[in-house]
């Protein structure tokens, strides 16, 4: 049986992918890659949004 998803909100600027390694193309003495650790400036590294608030409209 099907179970439900959560309905988690995704950062929409990384997709969820809120730290990625991107390598610099030179590599450590021991012979390993030297990678960057890059967050995203937008979720801040959660992966997450913050749920936007319901404006309430009034009047016609």
């Amino acid at each position: 049986m099907p179970q439900r998803a959560q309905n988690t909100p995704v950062c929409r600027d990384c997709d969820g992918f809120a730290t990625v390694a991107i390598t610099t193309g030179t590599r450590n003495q021991d012979g390993s890659r030297a990678t960057l650790r890059v967050t995203c400036s937008a979720c801040k590294g959660t992966g997450r949004t913050a749920p936007v608030p319901v404006l309430a409209r009034v009047g016609r």
